[in-house]
């Protein structure tokens, strides 16, 4: 027999009471390159963002759930209803997310104390994250990198692609204390072992971000290659300097999309001189 909820378990009187969007943002994708239904992207391209529960709060607060990733996850799941699955959103997008995020839960000025690099005299400052936002902008990924008669035409990392990058620094630490062991002469067989093991490790993730970067290889007789097996056999097969050149590319155009330094003047009135400071995305900070 079935059982109809009672009229208190269907409709909490406390509902209209509920967190509602606080801003709503322009992503600078404009909604390209997400997977097929991981974005609902209303008519007018702008997602509304919500504050942050106190949940949210504590889970960027929790150096586990920051490391792997999943911490930023959950918490654009739970501001940003229009967004399905975060896990798919291209890297030019997630700062501006972050970034509305924090709006919409403490307000437009984020306060901070950096250090002169003239004078060397500690100062508070106050951004506006709104003029912030606004300046941030997609790069161009229609012109390919063209190479040894290859046309190479590449887009943004998806964030679990991106995230990979943590991964790949850690594997890069492990590999350098592998390296002085065996340097340091103490259990040279087992450290030979480590040391190859994360070897392989950067290499394999290396190729991996390389193909997530990569929409398609046009060859010289015109033909399209978009399978991702093929593009990464391609990388894994390809010369070295070809493979640093693709490598240089992407850098080029993260950097010309990454968000710009703010300038600021120093407040000691002895020196006043301007300094550019740069917005990072240390989440446990970003979001105190």
């Amino acid at each position: 027999m079935d059982i109809k909820p009672s009229e208190n378990q269907s409709q909490n009187p406390l509902a209209k009471h509920f967190r509602q969007p606080a801003i709503y943002i322009k992503l600078p994708s404009q909604g390209q390159f997400w997977a097929d239904g991981s974005l609902n992207l209303p008519a007018n391209g702008e997602i509304g963002i919500m504050p942050m529960t106190t949940k949210d709060e504590i889970t960027l607060k929790t150096p586990d759930a920051l490391i792997n990733g999943q911490g930023v996850i959950d918490v654009i799941k739970s501001c940003c209803p229009s967004i399905v699955d975060p896990w798919q959103a291209p890297n030019i997008d997630v700062d501006s997310i972050l970034i509305g995020i924090r709006i919409a839960s403490y307000g437009n000025q984020m306060d901070f104390t950096s250090t002169c690099p003239h004078c060397e005299q500690s100062n508070d400052y106050a951004i506006d994250l709104g003029n912030t936002l606004s300046s941030v902008q997609a790069p161009d990924y229609n012109t390919p990198l063209t190479v040894n008669g290859l046309k190479i035409k590449v887009k943004p990392q998806p964030y679990f692609s991106f995230n990979r990058t943590n991964m790949i620094a850690f594997e890069e630490q492990q590999l350098l204390r592998s390296l002085s062991t065996i340097e340091s002469g103490s259990d040279p067989a087992g450290a030979s072992e480590q040391f190859q093991k994360h070897l392989n490790k950067v290499i394999e993730l290396n190729t991996a971000l390389l193909s997530n970067s990569t929409e398609s290889i046009t060859t010289a007789d015109g033909e399209v290659v978009t399978d991702q097996q093929h593009i990464t056999e391609f990388y894994n097969n390809a010369d070295n300097k070809m493979i640093k050149q693709v490598q240089d590319s992407i850098t080029k155009l993260n950097e010309s999309g990454a968000i710009k330094p703010v300038n600021v003047n120093c407040n000691n009135e002895e020196c006043g001189k301007e300094f550019p400071i740069s917005l990072t995305f240390d989440y446990a900070s970003f979001f105190a």
